[in-house]
């Protein structure tokens, strides 16, 4: 089953067909292979999309066992980081390693294939809403809110790049509460920000995709209406598989 997103192509612009997906949580191990299922996604949709945490500790190795996966892959893949890729403080190993598999990762920039732009940065936590944490109080409370605040920025300057008319904006952070939804309400801070949403919401965009919350909900949208996914593998999607597919 492939999710409807209703974006014009009246023009005659073919529809291109989107995999996305989350949170494969690679590790050395080995335990999990994706490359059956690589070779599925390749032959459903034209490009695939990963939401970040494709390695489970952010180590080398684990880059490494993705990228050997990934063969099996014959469609352009275009992606961001998770925490989870940041945890062993070798994010740039694990980026040239996957750069060198030919995945587009996106930190803060834009790219076009096929007439649709793939805008992609990590996000950050911070809330949403009212409730959304503001810069008050100690030093680190205010560095934590500049963090949100930065990639809220990249992903704006990012967006002025593109000149499609169809727009997918990648994320690893929830932007909205609603995709987020089944988590514990405790940890709802620590999944997304708003700060996400309101960027979002100054451009035309035909879809967000994001991971990170396992226990989310599938299907939400912005305040300015656009739609929002929740990808993850661990989420039930129409498709009844692991990955989305959407048509923009």
């Amino acid at each position: 089953m492939v999710d409807d997103i209703k974006d014009s192509t009246a023009d005659g612009v073919r529809t291109l067909r989107i995999a996305a997906m989350g949170d494969l949580h690679v590790s050395e191990d080995a335990q999990a292979s994706y490359r059956d299922l690589f070779s599925e996604i390749s032959r459903e949709a034209d490009v695939l999309v990963l939401t970040g945490d494709l390695t489970n500790l952010g180590k080398p190795r684990e880059a490494e066992l993705l990228a050997e996966d990934l063969r099996n892959c014959s469609i352009p893949v275009v992606g961001v980081l998770g925490n989870h890729d940041y945890e062993s403080g070798a994010v740039e190993d694990v980026t040239n390693i996957l750069r060198q598999a030919e995945v587009r990762l996106l930190d803060g920039q834009a790219i076009e294939i096929e007439q649709v732009g793939f805008v992609g940065v990590k996000g950050f936590v911070g809330g949403f809403g009212a409730r959304m944490l503001g810069s008050f109080g100690e030093p680190a409370i205010k560095a934590m809110v500049a963090e949100s605040v930065n990639e809220a920025m990249q992903l704006e300057n990012a967006m002025r790049q593109v000149r499609a008319k169809r727009t997918l904006v990648i994320l690893h952070y929830a932007p909205i509460a609603d995709t987020v939804a089944g988590e514990p309400l405790e940890i709802f801070p620590f999944l997304g920000s708003s700060r996400l949403a309101e960027t979002i919401d100054r451009f035309k965009v035909s879809a967000v995709v994001h991971g990170h919350a396992h226990r989310g909900s599938y299907e939400g949208q912005t305040p300015g209406g656009a739609k929002v996914y929740n990808v993850a593998m661990h989420v039930d999607k129409p498709s009844g598989r692991p990955y989305a597919l959407l048509e923009i």
